[in-house]
Formats: C-alpha cells, structure tokens, sequence
C-alpha cells in the first residue's frame, strides 16, 4: 500500500516539476536542406501573400444590406402612318416606382380597339388553327396555342375557329424591325444605392463624397474617366454588357447591373467605393451554336376604357430591355481571433516540410538506413519470470 502510494505522489511530482522536449536529430545533407527551405519558404510565401495580403485572413468579414432607386431620363418621338406621338419614362418604364428590376419598353405591337365577342382564331399553321368543318372546333374547348374558347364553329372564310376572346385577336406574327424606339439607346438611367455593414455600424451611398450635384448635373458614366458617376447611358450599359443595342432592342432581353463594394475599413472609409459591373443575362442568342426558342423578352399590358357601355382595351405586346440592379457589398475590419487563427493555421502548414524532408531521409536517399538508426532509439524491456511463493516447507530447509 505504501508503495503504490510512494508512487501515484513521484507520478504527480514529475507531471507538474517536469519537463519534456522532443529529441531533435541534425542532418547535414544539402538536398534535403534545400528541399526543406524551398517548402517553406513556399509555405510563408502563402501565408503572407495569399492568406494576409489577398484574402486579408487577419480581418473580420461582414456583407452589405443595401437597397436601390432608379430613375430613367428620355424622350422619343415616333410617326406611325400619319400618327405623331411623343414617349417619356411614364410610357415606356415599367414599372415605373423606380425598382432594382425594371422594364425599358424599346419595341411594342399594339392591337386597338379590343371588345369581348366572338371573332375567327388568328390563322397561323405553326400552332395548326385552321379547320375545315365544325367537327375540327370543339366547343367549350381551349387550345393551349389558342385566343380564346372555341364556339364549336369553323369559319370558311379564314379557314379558322370561330371563339370567344377579346376581339380583333392580337396578330404579333412580324415584329417591326428595326425597333420603333430605337432611340431609347440615348436614354439615361440615375442609379442611387446605399448600403449598411451592421456588424461595423457602417452606412455608405454610392454618392460617394466627389459626387456632388454639380458633378452629377454634367457627368456619364465611363469606366475610366467617371467611373463613380451613377448616370448611365442605356446604349452604353447594353454595349459593356456584350449585347448589340439595334438587336436586343428589337426582339428585347436582360440585362444585370452589379454594383460591388469590397471595402477595407482598417483605412478611412473614404476609400470604400462602388464598382459598376454589367453582364449580358438573356439576349439574341446570336452566339450559340443552336438556335433557341423563345428569344428575347416581352410582356402585354392592356389600357381598358368605356365606349358606347361597352368596355374596350388597347392591348399592347412590349419588348424591351430588361435590368436587374444586383448589389454586392463585403467588408473587412482587423480583429485578433481571425488573424491569431490565420497564424495558427500557417504554422502547422510548416510541418509540411518536416514530413516530407522524414520522407526522403528514411526510405529514399542512399544512407537511410543509418538516418533510421539515428531518429529512432530502439529500447527493449526485459521479461521478468514469475516467482511462485515458497512452500513453508522450502522455507525450512533453506534455514538448515
């Protein structure tokens, strides 16, 4: 009992008043040596290059709340067989609160004049709407190509069901090439966006502090000579995006508009600055290999008034251009834990070299077995053979 005590209190005396240190082994090979500093120095190159000075491992991270108001800026004038008419951002932007996502109508087909009644199904042998007796037309029937429901009739004269629709039936077959507001390529659009980084109590507006309303009264947005101007011109926007504007304006498309803030706030906060981006979206299809159906974007919208009691509507097929505002905000600031942690990371990725400089010592360089002798220490503990007790027998003969 004693001595298991004696020895829990030598167990306990060495593990707080001792001290262990691995046992370390010098090898002068110069290969190995320089096999081992090139990964390290590889390895600190990572570290302070990637780690700290690109990905800024030493800061804490927060993205940007942020919102987005719009205004487009335009006149055109159009003469339609006699018809003289002039069209601003209230005709042509839908919708027209100023959103991040918005239409700019470049194109349209309009049908006047439209009252619920019956009238022959527009003949077109694409989506085969031609019949040749009552029996091709089913009453009540919708066809899912179709204007309206089928009456069960055929009229002879356009080879066509008669159905129950909005009368005249829209006739969208030829688009009007080239587009009828093909002056919208002068339109400006006023993007003013602001962003929040709560976890720093940061607020930031794209009128930055060089944007003043002088500047903003004469200023365009150009990549290099204004780049923080928030005016754009729509045929500037539809061009950086890759799209051609005679092209996208007559069948129509979308268009993405990034801002990205990528912010250092360890320097003044003057420095934290939009970057205006554009992507083309969905467009002519002109680039593809194959043709794809459905081409383009376009949407109808309908003016509804009274005539004589009856109710009639202009219906209008709009293409145009369409824009979605994406905002894109990320902000750095200093903090201990990551960059203690970004440290801890690089320092195991140094034993790297260790592993591998172990590697080519002990199973690929001429002399690895000697290498193997000297950074193992082999030791072996003898079997201690068991003692039976003696008899009380043994015991008295070994006293006579």
């Amino acid at each position: 009992m004693k001595t298991m005590k004696s020895q829990m209190q030598k167990s306990f005396a060495n593990f707080f008043f001792e001290y262990e240190t691995p046992r370390q082994v010098l090898v002068k090979n110069k290969r190995v040596a320089v096999v081992c500093r090139i990964i390290q120095m590889g390895v600190l190159a990572y570290i302070i290059g990637w780690v700290f000075m690109y990905e800024k491992g030493y800061q804490t991270v927060d993205t940007a709340i942020g919102s987005v108001f719009t205004k487009m800026k335009g006149v055109s004038f159009t003469n339609i067989s006699g018809k003289e008419r002039i069209w601003d951002a209230a005709d042509y932007v839908f919708p027209e609160q100023g959103d991040s996502s918005f239409v700019v109508m470049t194109n349209y087909i309009v049908t006047v004049g439209q009252k619920q009644g019956k009238c022959p199904e527009l003949l077109d042998k694409k989506i085969k709407n031609n019949c040749t007796s009552d029996k091709d037309c089913d009453e009540g029937k919708y066809k899912r190509t179709g204007n309206g429901h089928m009456t069960g009739k055929c009229v002879q004269n356009t080879s066509t069901c008669e159905i129950y629709s909005w009368c005249p039936v829209e006739n969208d077959t030829d688009i009007p090439k080239p587009a009828i507001l093909l002056t919208a390529e002068n339109y400006t659009l006023f993007i003013k966006n602001s962003i929040t980084f709560r976890q720093f109590d940061v607020v930031r507006s794209n009128l930055v502090e060089s944007v003043d309303q002088n500047y903003i009264n004469t200023c365009l947005f150009h990549p290099k000579t204004d780049p923080l101007c928030p005016i754009f011109r729509l045929g500037d926007i539809v061009e950086r995006s890759g799209f051609n504007f005679t092209e996208i304006a007559y069948a129509g498309g979308a268009i993405g508009v990034l801002i990205d803030w990528d912010c250092n706030l360890d320097l003044s906060i003057k420095h934290c600055k939009p970057k205006y981006e554009f992507y083309g979206l969905y467009g002519t299809g002109k680039n593809d290999e194959k043709e794809k159906p459905s081409l383009g974007y376009n949407f109808r919208y309908a003016k509804y008034y009274m005539e004589n009691g009856v109710e009639m509507r202009t219906l209008m097929k709009v293409y145009g251009v369409r824009i979605d505002i994406i905002v894109h905000g990320r902000a750095g600031k200093f903090d201990i834990i990551p960059t203690l942690t970004a440290i801890g990371s690089g320092v195991g990725i140094f034993g790297v070299a260790t592993v591998v400089c172990d590697l080519l010592l002990l199973y690929l360089v001429p002399k690895r077995d000697f290498y193997k002798n000297m950074k193992f220490k082999h030791t072996e503990i003898p079997e201690e053979t068991p003692t039976l007790p003696q008899s009380q027998t043994e015991k008295d003969l070994q006293k006579e």
